[in-house]
C-alpha cells in the first residue's frame, strides 16, 4: 500500500488543485498538494531504507493490456534503483511545492501551477516505478506533457510559448527513437517486460536484423534507439537546445524539472537497461562520447552567460554529461550516485537563483546584480554551499567533502580505470569540464553577491530576503549538498555497493555479461591491462564488478586531479571578478570571434534554424500558397465560380418553356440513338 500512496497521492493533489480549487479555495489548492508531497517524501525515505535492507518486490496494480501476444500488467518494480529515484523525485518535489507557495504568491493562477507540479510528479513516479517498457513510455510522455505545460505556464509571454513548443518538439525527436526501440524490443523478444527482455538479451549477442537491405546488430540497434530517447529527455549534445530556453518557466519549474527529475530520466533509463547496454559495446562507446562531449560543450557556454538561470541550466546539461559517460564506461552505480547528489545541490542553486530573482523583482541579468550578500544573506550562504558542492570542494585523497566532491570524483576515477572505448577521452574532458564548472559557478556567486551593486538603485531599495517558506527548502537542500555525499558514499560506490544495489544494477549486468560473452572478455582484458604498468597499479578496470574496485585503486594524481581542476577554476574566477574585474570585458573585446561563438551557444540554434526550420517553413509556405491556395483553392474556386455557373446558365437557357423546343430536342436525341444502333454501337 505504501507504494500506491507514493505514486497516486500526487495525482490526487493535481486533481484537487486543478478541478476543485473553486470549492477548496486558492490557499487549500496550494497546501493540499504540498502536504501530499510531504507525505510522499516521508514514505519514500521509509521505503528507501526498507529496500536497502533487502525488501525488493514487484507490486501489481492491475492488468493493463491483453492483446494477442502482448500481455502487460500495470506494476511497480521496487528495487534499489527505484528507491533512489523515489527519494530524489518526491524530496525535491515536496520542497519545490513548499517553495512555490512563497514564490508564486502574486500569481493569479496558483491552483493551475500546483496542479501542473503535482501532475508532473505523478508522471515521473510512473516512469521510475515502471516494470516494463510500455509503462515507462507512458510516464516518459507524461513528463513531456507536464513540462510543456509548466514551461509555457506564463502563456501570455510569446517567449514562454516558443520555449514550450521548442521543448515539446525536440523531445518528440528523442521520443520517436525511444518508441522505435520499444517496438523493436517487442518484435525481437515478444515481450516488453524488463525481466523477460533482460533474461533473453544475452541470446541476441551477435544476431542481426535486416533493414533496407542492410544488416544491423540487434542489441546495438535497440540500445541506440533507447539512448536517442535518453538524449532528448536529458538534453544531451544535438538534442540539448530546449533546456536553456526552458528557463522561461517559473523558477520552481527549473528546479523540479531541469535539475533533479525529468532531465535525469535518460540516465535512469540507461542504468535500468544496463543488462542490454552491457552487451552493446558500440552503444556504450557512443554514450561515453556523447556524455563527455556534452559535459565539455555545456561548460564552455556557461562561462559567458549572464542570465543567472541559464548559467545553472548549462551547468545541469554539463553534469548530466558526467552521468552519461559514467554509464558509458560501465560505472552505473557512480552515475546514479552523481544523480542522487546532483539533485540536492542543483535544486538548491535553482531555488537560490529564484530567491535572488524574487528579491530583485524578476531581474535575471547578473550584470544588474552585485553586493546582494547584505540584502539576501541566507540565500547567499546557502548558494555558497551549493557552489562548494557543485565545484567539488573537499579534502583530496579522503572521503571528506561536499556532495559533488565525492560523486564527481568517483566518476573520473572510474573513467580512468575503465577499459571501455573512449574512457580516457571521458576522463580528460571531465577534468577540463570540472575546471570550467568551478570557474563559472564561482563567477555566478561573485557577480551576484560580492562587489558593488550595478543595477537600478530603485530596484535595490525594494530588495529583500525571501520569506521563510522559501528559505526552509534552501536550508534543507544545503544540508543535503553538504552531507549526502559522505553519508551515502559507501552504499552507492564504496564497500557496501553489492549489498546496497542487490538485483537493481550489478547482478543483472554480471549475469548478462556472463551469458553474453562479449562483456566477459572485455572485463578479463581490462583486468589483465589493469595488472600492467599502464595505470601504475594492480587493479583491473572495464566492465563488471571490478570497475569500482579499480577506481578506488587508481594513482593518487588521478584522485587529486579534479581537486586541482577545481582550484584552477576558483583562482581564475577570483582573479577575473574580484582582483581584476576589467579582464573579462577586455578579453571579450580582444577575442570577439571566440566570445560570440560561446555567447551564441556554438551556433546550434542558428544551424538548426538553417537546416530544419527554414526548409520546413519554405515547404509549408509553398504548400500553403501554391499547393493549397493556387491548386486546391484555385480548382475549387474555378469549378464553383466558372464551370458550375456556365453549366447552370446553359441549362437555365435550355429551360425556355416552349413545347416545340422540347420536341425538337427529343427528335434529335432519338435520331442520334437510332444512328448509333444502326452503325453497330451495340452488339
Amino acid at each position: 500500500m505504501i507504494y500506491q500512496l507514493i505514486v497516486f497521492l500526487p495525482l490526487l493533489g493535481a486533481l484537487i488543485a486543478g478541478f476543485l480549487h473553486r470549492l477548496t479555495g486558492e490557499r487549500a489548492a496550494q497546501i493540499i498538494p504540498t502536504a501530499f508531497l510531504m507525505m510522499c517524501a516521508v514514505l519514500s525515505w521509509i521505503a528507501f531504507f526498507d529496500i536497502s535492507h533487502g525488501h525488493e518486490e514487484k507490486v501489481t496494480v492491475a492488468r493493463w493490456i491483453a492483446s494477442g501476444a502482448m500481455v502487460v500488467d500495470w506494476a511497480f518494480r521496487i528495487d534499489m534503483l527505484t528507491g533512489v529515484m523515489l527519494v530524489v523525485v518526491t524530496s525535491v518535489s515536496a520542497l519545490v511545492h513548499l517553495y512555490s507557495i512563497g514564490y508564486m504568491e502574486e500569481d493569479d493562477a496558483k491552483p493551475r501551477f500546483f496542479a501542473y507540479l503535482s501532475l508532473f510528479t505523478f508522471m515521473m513516479l510512473m516512469l521510475v516505478t515502471a516494470d516494463n517498457f510500455l509503462q515507462m513510455f507512458f510516464g516518459w510522455e507524461g513528463v513531456g506533457l507536464a513540462s510543456y505545460l509548466l514551461i509555457g505556464f506564463w502563456w501570455k509571454k510569446p517567449s514562454a510559448n516558443a520555449a514550450a513548443i521548442k521543448a515539446f518538439v525536440v523531445n518528440r525527436v528523442g521520443d520517436f527513437g525511444f518508441a522505435l526501440g520499444v517496438f523493436g524490443i517487442f518484435m525481437i523478444f515478444g515481450s516488453v517486460e524488463f525481466d523477460e527482455v533482460f533474461a533473453a538479451a544475452p541470446g541476441q549477442v551477435g544476431q542481426t536484423i535486416s533493414f533496407l537491405g542492410m544488416q544491423f546488430d540487434v542489441l546495438t540497434t535497440l540500445t541506440m534507439l533507447l539512448f536517442i530517447g535518453a538524449m532528448g529527455k536529458s538534453a544531451q549534445l544535438f538534442l540539448h537546445t530546449w533546456l536553456p530556453d526552458a528557463m522561461e518557466g517559473p523558477t520552481p519549474v527549473s528546479a523540479l524539472i531541469h535539475a533533479a527529475t525529468m532531465v535525469t530520466a535518460g540516465v535512469f533509463l540507461v542504468c535500468r537497461c544496463a543488462p542490454m547496454f552491457e552487451l552493446a559495446p558500440d552503444t556504450l562507446w557512443f554514450v561515453t562520447v556523447i556524455g563527455a562531449s556534452t559535459a565539455f560543450f555545456a561548460a564552455t557556454i556557461g562561462l559567458v552567460q549572464f542570465d543567472i538561470k541559464r548559467v545553472i541550466a548549462y551547468s545541469t546539461c554539463s553534469q548530466l554529461g558526467y552521468m552519461f559517460f559514467a554509464a558509458g564506461i560501465g560505472a552505473y552505480e557512480a552515475a546514479m550516485f552523481h544523480l542522487f547528489t546532483h539533485a540536492f545541490f542543483k535544486a538548491l542553486l535553482f531555488l537560490g537563483a529564484g530567491s535572488v530573482i524574487h528579491a530583485m523583482h524578476h531581474e535575471q541579468d547578473m550584470r544588474q546584480y552585485g553586493g546582494l550578500l547584505k540584502v539576501t544573506p541566507v540565500t547567499a550562504w546557502t548558494m555558497f554551499i551549493g557552489t562548494l558542492a557543485i565545484t567539488g570542494v573537499g579534502i583530496p585523497l579522503t572521503y571528506i567533502g561536499f556532495a559533488g566532491f565525492l560523486s564527481k570524483d568517483i566518476i573520473l576515477e572510474a573513467s580512468y580505470a575503465s577499459q571501455n572505448t573512449g574512457h580516457l577521452y571521458a576522463f580528460w574532458v571531465g577534468v577540463i569540464a570540472a575546471a570550467m564548472t568551478s570557474f563559472y559557478s564561482w563567477r555566478l556567486w561573485f557577480k551576484t553577491f560580492l562587489g558593488r551593486y550595478r543595477g537600478d538603485p530603485h530596484t535595490l531599495s525594494h530588495a529583500h530576503e525571501s520569506p521563510m517558506v522559501m528559505l526552509i527548502p534552501l536550508v534543507l537542500l544545503a544540508a543535503g549538498a553538504m552531507f549526502a555525499g559522505m553519508a551515502f558514499y559507501g552504499d552507492f560506490v564504496g564497500d557496501h555497493v553489492s549489498e546496497f544495489w542487490r538485483e537493481a544494477i550489478r547482478p543483472a549486468v554480471e549475469q548478462a555479461a556472463a551469458h553474453g560473452g562479449v562483456v566477459a572478455e572485455a572485463a578479463q582484458g581490462a583486468a589483465d591491462h589493469g595488472a600492467s604498468d599502464d595505470h601504475g597499479g594492480d587493479h583491473g578496470g572495464g566492465h563488471g564488478p571490478e570497475i569500482l574496485h579499480a577506481a578506488h585503486g587508481v594513482p593518487a594524481w588521478v584522485k587529486a586531479a579534479p581537486f586541482f581542476a577545481m582550484m584552477i577554476g576558483l583562482i581564475g574566477a577570483v582573479w577575473f571578478y574580484i582582483v581584476s574585474p576589467w579582464i573579462p570585458d577586455a578579453l571579450a573585446r580582444r577575442h570577439t570571434v571566440a566570445h560570440d561563438f560561446l555567447q551564441k551557444k556554438w551556433y546550434f540554434d542558428e544551424l538548426y534554424d538553417f537546416i530544419f526550420v527554414r526548409p520546413a517553413m519554405w515547404i509549408g509556405n509553398t504548400l500553403w500558397k501554391r499547393g493549397d491556395g493556387a491548386i486546391i483553392d484555385g480548382a475549387i474556386n474555378g469549378l464553383a465560380m466558372g464551370i458550375v455557373p456556365a453549366v447552370t446558365g446553359a441549362v437555365q437557357r435550355a429551360q425556355s418553356g416552349y413545347i416545340f423546343r422540347y420536341a425538337s430536342v427529343m427528335i434529335v436525341a432519338i435520331a442520334a440513338i437510332v444512328t448509333f444502333i444502326l452503325f453497330g454501337g451495340i452488339n
